[in-house]
């Protein structure tokens, strides 16, 4: 910056008020830039004088002109000669017509006046066989001659085109005008309506014909005045049941429209090769971006023109074209203005109605279905298929970069309607509720007929048999003609994605309905991916199948150490930079990515995986964009056929696939999942991963209830690319705090959420114990919990009233259960019971309580019916008071078991633990359930006959407390009766009740309340049944020698001491029952911990409580008699000094089933 000077001199010699330099040469700028300005405007106005003047000027003499037209033509009403037509009619007629029309597309009288004697004297003069007075004989005069008559002939089009557009259909003179126009056009552009053709050179005729058959298609605007007049039909006309012999003017008008919209179709077909392929294309083109862009094209025109419309000569050019100039029609079609009037289509893509007019005009009829006639006229299956896939993608990619799903598209339409012009808007009529009815989903809908699927897979074996199979999509000019798997894969893959935006009800459900129940499509697509897939894979099936059934962990231990000596580091780093710790100072997210994957890459993977699908190691990223088409298709498919598919044909029949083939299917999609969400490459390829994901969980789930694959497989992808445990679930729970806009690193926890099988159950469980040390250390860290001893929670429990007590004291907390509970029972006798709390009692609590509760006699639960007795709502629980409030205790009474590592002995119904988990069930899980409904299920199912028959209806019949209710399945139900057609719906509908309305409520309320205690992030790491061994443990047995590793000696024993060599003695001499007894007795639980007795808190521990026995008894055989006793608060066996393992065995069996602790003391 300049210091100022104190003597400063003016530029100017002024002495007062001086200005720096940059100032002054601001200054002058602004004043150099205003006179400028000046300029301009200047120029500007006396431009606009000149064309002011120029306008009045011309508008003056096309007066003056158009009154003298006017007296000639009172002079000469008919028509003269060709010549005196072209120079004296002609020639200023089209002058001052042009000039003195209004640029707002509306007609005055007086110029309608004149264009309607005009084009009569026109019309009469080429009907004419005197080639001295016919107007068209100038087309084969001298070369002026044809010039002067080109021109003319062309600016009548141009202002035929003008008529139509300004057509409107409630004024009774331009409707006259209109049909006069077009009887001119229909005359002027076919040679044969030329009378004096006899008499003349027919190629002549033709060459001259062809020139404004080529101009009424390309330059005149004929296609946009025709758009705009079929825009403006009273819609839709197809929707009259009777269709009679239209002779008014519309009718004639819209024919001649139609007539000529085809004419250069007509006259290309007639004869090709005096037409050159730009100029067809060029027409075509304009055909397509103005005509086939009208929504319902076909629905408002009259039924008897639609056949026109659907020739093989418009259709296959149309294909034609769209195919070499797609890319190019669809970026003009996409800055079209929209037609008014119709809002809601303000928002769809013109390609959109371009699609629909194509598939109604190939494939629809009046009644919606499929016109099989169609496909035997000629129909080229490979430019149809290959035209829809390129329309298709483009709406694909519109609805990619608007972000827009099916909710969001009826907001749109909402948004649409409700700035509508009034003035524009069609009136409130029933023919206007039909036409919002009438969605373009309904036009394209007979796409998901099953006859179309079935035809296009027909003609591609025909082809295959004949050429053989090619995988290679139909994208150049050499390979457009031939119809190809990957092209019909395209096709219903763009399809699926299409319905589930545009068909908000159903989604892609009548797509997915076709694609799954036609033969052989879904096992053609396997074919061609496990070829690609598993073409390296050589190995005998059997043996394949056998050896990765064996244990890896001899093989494969020395590489996990390995792995996790080098990889240790690496994921610390990852979490220092997540949580903002890192050492460096920087905290930029492509930085963090890049070291996550980097880290995920530097570790190596062994190549001998049976399991691992080599080309899958990479995620969705280095597959070809074909294959990636492929598995779309295949995951959205078999996904959705899996919800039908019951055990029986999966298991026992192996349609579509065999189980080997299931395990094939499964090990590829498990390694797709995992390795793009642990590479960040879901977002790139979102669709497949998200029905990969689907897919994939289902698999799992059906495993899980009934196992097909080996552990190994769901554990092979990450078999050496996942993070220590402590590293995962803190980078997990740093990433849920975060919103998505501030996430570093996606990826690690969309693993850890979304396939968290691809780590070991033990693992899974050692991360759900580090997420509650995390919940223990924020709430002390906020002051909810200020550590042992304080902030307990006092309750006093009646032995008598366990349930009521606990639900009376602790149902209010919510939340506030994390803290510790202090437990005082007070015996049946009314007297509190010795010992203090500290942990045992509560657990005892917790214990006795739920063994109260959830008994079958107390009404809140039931038993299935199924041989392990699993715990079930009672569906007539919420007839009970504080029923549904009771069932929400409970599950804060499971939250708080699982919160503080106690096991329950009872485990829950496959079903409602799905329901705890957020997931749906389907008709394959009512066998867990219901077994008698399910195999009752399966028989109406298969049923061969009439399931009339049976006489079943949609009801269920449902009883509570003696008393029997009926319930319908659907609306109408008690007087649906099932048939065949129907048959499948029932099935479904029975088995949602089962599975989902009925137990919802339930579910919901024991959601509620153990989400109080639980993340339900933390339980989406298990499936159901690992849901169950983390409440109740894991094996029925004890591992004693675990037992005796982790046991800890006290007042005077020592692991050789005489006693305590007796005592394992009898342990290993107990069965299960009676271990678990004796656990049960010492720890009030019968269940060990999932991960061993290292993980037991308090450790077990065995008290030595000194007996003397005299002397001359023992030499008698006289043994100790006092019983064994146990302090579970302290998980304390006080064992008697025994001298012999019979007496030993003895008391420790009747104290364990005395069901008392203290007591014995």
């Amino acid at each position: 910056m300049d210091l100022p000077r104190k003597n400063q001199v003016s530029l100017r010699g002024a002495s007062a008020k001086e200005i720096t330099r940059d100032a002054l040469l601001e200054k002058v700028s602004q004043e150099r830039e205003l006179r400028s300005y000046v300029r301009r405007a200047n120029a500007a106005a006396l431009q606009i004088q000149r064309l002011w003047r120029r306008f009045i000027v011309t508008r003056r003499a096309a007066s003056q002109i158009q009154e003298e037209w006017e007296i000639l033509l009172h002079l000469h009403p008919s028509a003269g000669s060709s010549a005196w037509i072209s120079i004296s009619l002609l020639r200023p007629f089209l002058f001052f017509i042009t000039r003195l029309s209004n640029q707002l597309g509306s007609i005055r009288m007086r110029e309608a006046a004149c264009i309607q004697n005009c084009f009569k004297i026109i019309l009469e003069s080429i009907k004419s066989p005197d080639p001295q007075r016919n107007f068209c004989s100038l087309a084969v005069g001298s070369s002026e001659e044809k010039r002067t008559w080109t021109y003319q002939a062309k600016s009548l089009i141009t202002l035929c085109a003008s008529v139509l557009a300004a057509c409107e259909k409630h004024h009774p003179s331009i409707l006259v005008i209109t049909s006069l126009a077009m009887r001119l056009l229909v005359t002027l552009t076919d040679p044969k309506e030329w009378k004096m053709i006899i008499n003349c050179d027919r190629s002549v005729l033709d060459m001259a014909a062809k020139e404004l058959v080529i101009f009424l298609g390309s330059e005149s605007g004929f296609y946009v005045a025709t758009r705009k007049y079929i825009v403006n039909l009273d819609f839709p006309l197809p929707l009259q049941k009777k269709v009679a012999t239209h002779t008014d003017e519309k009718f004639l008008i819209t024919a001649s429209v139609i007539t000529l919209a085809l004419r250069p179709f007509h006259a290309i077909l007639s004869n090709v090769n005096n037409y050159d392929d730009m100029d067809i294309h060029h027409v075509t083109k304009c055909y397509i971006s103005s005509l086939l862009t009208v929504p319902w094209l076909v629905q408002r025109l009259p039924s008897v023109l639609v056949p026109a419309l659907k020739h093989k000569s418009v259709i296959l050019r149309c294909f034609q074209t769209l195919q070499i100039y797609g890319a190019e029609i669809l970026m003009e079609m996409s800055v079209m203005d929209h037609p008014a009037g119709l809002c809601y289509h303000r928002a769809m893509l013109p390609a959109q109605w371009v699609l629909a007019n194509i598939i109604y005009l190939i494939l629809g009829n009046e009644s919606g279905s499929i016109d099989a006639k169609i496909f035997s006229q000629g129909l080229d299956y490979a430019k149809y298929v290959q035209v829809v896939v390129i329309l298709a993608e483009n709406i694909c990619n519109w609805i990619e970069k608007a972000g827009l799903v099916g909710n969001e598209l009826q907001e749109l339409k909402c948004n649409c309607e409700a700035s509508l012009d009034p003035n524009t808007a069609l009136p409130d009529t029933e023919t206007t509720q039909k036409i919002w009815n009438m969605s373009f989903v309904d036009s394209i809908r007979p796409l998901c007929h099953q006859s179309h699927l079935t035809e296009l897979l027909g003609k591609l074996k025909e082809r295959t048999a004949t050429d053989g199979a090619d995988m290679e999509p139909s994208r150049n000019t050499e390979t457009m003609g031939t119809l190809k798997l990957i092209d019909v894969a395209y096709f219903y893959s763009y399809l699926v994605r299409i319905f589930s935006v545009f068909n908000p009800v159903l989604g892609s459900l009548p797509v997915l309905n076709t694609l799954s129940f036609t033969p052989g499509m879904l096992t053609t697509i396997w074919g061609v991916l496990e070829s690609y897939l598993f073409s390296s894979d050589t190995r005998d099936e059997n043996n394949f199948f056998a050896r990765s059934c064996l244990d890896k962990e001899d093989t494969s231990t020395e590489n996990q150490k390995q792995a996790l000596k080098g990889g240790t580091s690496k994921w610390s780093s990852v979490l220092h930079k997540i949580t903002g710790k890192s050492q460096t100072g920087l905290d930029h997210n492509n930085t963090e990515s890049t070291v996550f994957q980097t880290s995920i890459m530097q570790i190596d993977r062994p190549h001998s995986d049976v399991w691992d699908v080599e080309l899958l190691r990479c995620g969705p990223q280095g597959i070809p964009r074909d294959i990636i088409c492929l598995l779309f298709l295949f995951c959205a498919t078999y996904s959705h056929l899996l919800l039908v598919l019951d055990d029986i044909e999966f298991y026992e029949k192996q349609v579509p696939f065999t189980l080997e083939q299931q395990r094939r299917i499964t090990s590829a999609l498990n390694t797709l999942v995992y390795n793009g969400l642990s590479k960040g490459s879901s977002m790139q390829n979102k669709h497949l991963m998200e029905c990969a994901v689907k897919c994939l969980h289902m698999m799992y789930e059906r495993d899980c209830r009934h196992q097909f694959c080996p552990p190994s497989l769901w554990l092979s992808p990450a078999t050496q690319s996942r993070p220590p445990i402590q590293i995962a679930a803190r980078i997990h729970g740093v990433l849920l705090t975060k919103s998505d806009d501030l996430l570093p690193i996606p990826t690690l926890g969309s693993v850890i959420t979304t396939v968290p099988h691809v780590y070991p159950f033990e693992e899974r469980v050692e991360m759900f114990r580090e997420f509650i040390k995390m919940d223990r250390v924020s709430r002390v860290m906020s002051g909810e919990d200020s550590g042992p001893g304080l902030r307990k929670v006092e309750v006093v429990i009646r032995r008598g009233h366990v349930v009521e007590d606990g639900f009376r004291q602790l149902n209010f907390l919510g939340s506030r259960l994390k803290s510790s509970i202090h437990v005082s029972f007070v015996s049946e006798c009314g007297l509190p019971e010795a010992g203090l709390d500290y942990g045992g009692l509560s657990k005892e609590f917790l214990t006795d309580l739920s063994k109260a509760a959830f008994s079958p006699e107390y009404g809140l639960f039931c038993q299935t019916s199924t041989v392990d007795r699993l715990l079930i709502p009672n569906s007539s629980a919420k007839d009970l008071d504080n029923g549904l409030q009771m069932i929400e205790f409970l599950g804060r009474v499971v939250g708080k078991a699982l919160y503080e590592s106690i096991l329950l002995d009872y485990s829950f119904s496959h079903v409602f633990v799905q329901k705890l988990l957020g997931r749906y069930s389907f008709l394959d899980e009512l066998s867990t359930l219901d077994p008698e409904m399910y195999r009752n299920l399966m028989y109406v199912k298969h049923y061969e006959g009439d399931v009339k028959e049976l006489s079943l209806d949609f009801t269920i019949t449902e009883e509570s407390f003696g008393k029997r209710n009926l319930i319908e399945l659907k609306p109408g139900g008690k007087d649906t009766c099932v048939t065949n057609e129907n048959k499948m719906q029932y099935i479904h509908a029975m088995a949602d009740y089962k599975l989902n309305r009925q137990i919802l409520p339930f579910a919901n309320a024991f959601y509620r309340g153990m989400s109080d205690l639980i993340s339900p992030s933390w339980l989406k790491l298990f499936n159901a049944n690992e849901f169950n061994q983390l409440l109740s443990g894991g094996k029925i047995d004890i591992d004693v020698d675990d037992l005796r590793k982790n046991t800890h000696y006290t007042g005077g024993y020592s692991e050789g001491s005489r006693t305590i060599k007796l005592f394992w003695e009898v342990m290993q001499s107990f069965v299960p029952r009676e271990r678990c007894m004796l656990l049960k007795f010492v720890t009030s639980c019968s269940r060990a911990p999932l991960l061993g007795f290292k993980y037991l808190q308090p450790t077990f521990t065995i008290q030595k409580v000194a007996c003397d026995v005299p002397l001359w008894a023992s030499f008698g055989g006289q043994d100790v008699d006092r019983l064994p006793s146990a302090s579970t608060c302290y998980n304390t066996l006080k064992l008697p000094t025994y001298k012999r393992s019979g007496t030993l065995r003895t008391k420790l069996l009747y104290a364990i089933n005395s069901n008392a602790g203290f007591e014995l003391s």
